[in-house]
């Protein structure tokens, strides 16, 4: 058996970002930059995937308004947007309630408690998001996490001969998408941080690992979100002892009956509103999580311990 990568002591929160981090979508300040109605663009995408049926093409729906973006852009009305100026836009992003406060909090709460520091237990925050990456890098929210998955853009593809020529260093609007995750593919960034490969770029995510073997064991995460497409991500963690929380913002007013339509069909473990601050629903149900995973680590560490024997005594 070979010997173990990590101690598996880390405690990993995975959040959402639009309606869970932030009250509304990240996309409303690209809106109002431009004088944009934010309503048009949306319905547009959400007849994309029809009009694109009718000749012949099949397309992603949930990541449609991506490629829509860039025709905005194309077409001169998101006129010069930039990664830049999308980190920019960022900026003007309000969190929810009591974030980023409760980060730290979380993180301040496992290290002064005696027992689970000795064990060594640590707390990790990230942010897996079907939205763009740019804008969650330039929001207040960045500098508080441990790593986001979401979509990006390149401003200039590289062309034919690429290889042998100077890079372009100048800014060019954005014209290509990137990395880009979907709700399925969110699951991808669940097992990289189950593997440890985004801490190690030498391990794959498909390689093969024992659960021995994988620096944060899907029971030591926790998963908040708020809606449909976040699904395969709950269920994962159901299945494989995680803890599951859906949040809801009072606004719109069918949000809340959009989670309470998970709860009913069991695909999360708990529900409350996106207000992160002591003494609220949401801090006391991931405050409670985070330490019954902490209390099975130090429990199964023990187990381990005990389990080994001793030298043999004098007869």
């Amino acid at each position: 058996m070979p010997p173990p990568l990590y101690t598996q002591t880390v405690v990993a929160f995975v959040w959402d970002f639009d309606r869970t981090l932030i009250p509304g979508n990240m996309q409303g300040p690209i809106f109002d930059e431009y004088g944009v109605d934010a309503s048009t663009f949306w319905a547009e995408v959400e007849g994309l995937v029809d009009h694109y049926q009718r000749l012949g093409v099949p397309i992603q729906s949930d990541t449609a308004y991506l490629g829509h973006l860039l025709t905005y852009v194309r077409e001169g009305i998101f006129k010069d947007l930039t990664n830049d100026r999308l980190r920019q836009l960022g900026g003007k992003l309000h969190p929810s309630p009591g974030i980023p406060d409760f980060f730290e909090e979380t993180r301040q709460h496992v290290a002064s408690n005696e027992e689970f520091a000795k064990e060594g237990i640590t707390v990790e925050h990230y942010v897996v998001s079907t939205g763009l990456r740019a804008i969650i890098e330039g929001s207040s929210i960045a500098s508080h996490v441990d790593g986001i998955w979401a979509n990006t853009f390149i401003e200039t593809p590289a062309g034919p001969g690429y290889l042998t020529q100077l890079p372009v260093a100048a800014a060019a609007p954005i014209s290509n998408v990137g990395y880009q995750i979907d709700n399925t593919s969110k699951t991808r960034a669940l097992f990289e941080i189950n593997k440890g490969t985004n801490r190690n770029r030498t391990i794959d995510v498909n390689a093969r690992m024992s659960e021995a073997q994988r620096r944060v064991p899907m029971r030591n995460m926790i998963y908040i979100a708020d809606g449909p497409s976040d699904v395969p991500c709950f269920s994962i963690l159901n299945t494989a002892g995680g803890k599951t929380l859906g949040v809801y913002q009072l606004q719109p007013v069918n949000n809340h009956r959009q989670v309470k339509k998970l709860q009913d069909q069991g695909r999360i473990q708990g529900l409350a509103e996106a207000d992160f601050r002591p003494g609220k629903s949401a801090h006391l149900w991931l405050t409670d999580s985070l330490e019954q995973i902490c209390h099975d680590i130090v429990e199964s560490r023990r187990r381990a311990f005990s389990e080994i024997e001793g030298p043999p005594g004098h007869v």
